[in-house]
């Protein structure tokens, strides 16, 4: 399968966090201030990732270490839910097929069995359905808004990683890697992880929204099962209340993102992933991501 490369940018602002310099093309920066951002994220004693952009030809955009790896966490469930709508669009399997419910997997590293506990979950729904079916359709909403792991362990088998990797090539986001489902213990002590940069996912969100890879209904489905998303204490709570934010997080042990398209009334969309290792206390990682937001959004439009 070939995807027309529709989504390619030009990012045209850099800001350096170890010295809060802006670099790039000649032209002025303008936009939200790459400096008040840095010097947040350089207060923060973290790591993190930035990846900012305005959705129109010739919008602003800003990248913090824009190729900093990191475990992907549950932001990995959004290619994995863009393939499922490709086979749907494709008229290989309908978004609304039905799936058996199980909470056995085997492990990418040497096919060994390992039960996914509910307590590690964020979503239980599916623990009490093992033994019957659900819709592709209901697996994936649960996946996105309330990040079920079990939903999504079930969905990758069937979007098949192989297939997530060239997905993510013909869209031009090569550093994401989908490797496999969730709380594949062998897998992530063999270093099998799936991981990403800001510059890849923020690629991926900016496909959900613009591609041509996807049909119009395709584009819609996703971002309304985004904006759906019950996790909203990152990029959300940066912007006022009302205005319209189609987000996915992901979080583990030191590890705190999320990428989301904010739909400003008054202005263009714009693609903002904040990723963050290295906080302590998960709360850390999401208000510092919510002040992030917060500058992009009041920046919007200045120069």
């Amino acid at each position: 399968m070939k995807i027309n490369r529709s989504v390619s940018f030009t990012l045209c602002v850099v800001v350096a966090v170890a010295t809060a310099c802006v670099g790039g093309d000649s032209r002025a920066m303008h936009g939200p201030d790459g400096s008040a951002l840095a010097a947040v994220i350089e207060a923060s004693g973290a790591e993190v990732g930035l990846y900012y952009r305005e959705l129109t030809p010739d919008g602003d955009s800003i990248l913090i270490n824009p190729d900093l790896r990191m475990h992907a966490a549950s932001t990995m469930k959004v290619p994995v839910m863009m393939q499922l709508l490709l086979d749907h669009q494709e008229g290989s399997r309908s978004f609304d097929s039905m799936l058996p419910v199980t909470r056995t997997f085997r492990s990418i590293v040497d096919g060994s069995e390992y039960d996914l506990p509910p307590e590690s979950d964020s979503d239980t729904t599916f623990y009490g359905q093992v033994g019957q079916d659900a819709t592709i359709r209901e697996m994936v909403d649960r996946m996105i808004t309330w990040s079920s792991n079990l939903a999504t362990n079930i969905l990758i088998e069937v979007a098949e990683p192989a297939r997530i990797k060239e997905m993510l090539h013909e869209l031009e986001a090569d550093s994401m890697d989908v490797l496999r489902g969730v709380e594949d213990l062998k897998a992530f002590q063999a270093g099998l992880s799936n991981t990403t940069t800001v510059r890849s996912l923020g690629t991926v969100m900016a496909a959900v929204h613009a591609s041509e890879a996807f049909a119009a209904e395709s584009r819609e489905i996703m971002l309304d099962v985004l904006s759906r998303q019950h996790f909203t204490g990152g990029i959300p709570a940066g912007v006022p209340e009302g205005v319209r934010v189609a987000n996915k997080t992901g979080w583990i042990t030191g590890i705190n993102h999320d990428a989301a398209i904010v739909f400003p009334a008054d202005g263009a969309p714009y693609v903002l992933v904040v990723m963050v290792r290295g906080h302590p206390d998960e709360d850390q990682g999401e208000a510092m991501t919510a002040e992030l937001s917060r500058i992009i959004w009041e920046g919007r439009g200045s120069s």
